[in-house]
């Protein structure tokens, strides 16, 4: 589902309760494990965490206008959604957190390339998401990002 927020405390309030519950237990989840230099915005109509053009001036591929995302959030109509950029572009990560998952959660894993859809709320592996978050520092996401985007030669 789309919200229009402005704000990431804007954002939550417009939620369902049982949502709000959630969606704020793992914002505190990633602020609270997300490495120095990501910055929490409103992206895509989502909570976003960021690289800011501070740090990399040349933003998203895609937009440059835009900084380079990292992780989304976001509340959609049949389940929490978490998106991880570095899970996309990192197989090595990918694999590991597959097979973490089982470790942290009775449920089957619901993932596509960076998505990771909770659509039971109290089955949420909170603990993995933070070590996941922390995974990746802003230098390592920016040369791995580049690593991916510049034109093979």
């Amino acid at each position: 589902m789309k919200y229009e927020a402005d704000s990431p405390e804007a954002y939550i309030n417009q939620l369902p309760t049982e949502r709000k519950e959630v969606i704020s237990k793992l914002r505190k989840t990633i602020l609270k494990s997300l490495p120095i230099g990501f910055k929490e915005q409103m992206s895509y109509g989502m909570l976003g965490y960021v690289v800011p053009h501070s740090i990399y001036p040349n933003g998203y591929h895609c937009d440059p206008k835009l900084p380079l995302p990292f992780i989304n959030l976001a509340s959609q109509k049949n389940f929490i959604a978490l998106y991880h950029s570095g899970i996309y572009a990192d197989q090595k990560l990918y694999d590991w957190f597959v097979a973490e998952y089982p470790k942290h959660c009775k449920r089957k894993l619901d993932m596509g390339k960076s998505c990771i859809r909770f659509k039971s709320m109290d089955d949420i592996p909170y603990e993995l998401i933070a070590t996941l978050t922390k995974k990746v520092s802003v230098k390592d996401w920016i040369t791995l990002y580049e690593k991916n985007t510049k034109p093979k030669k």
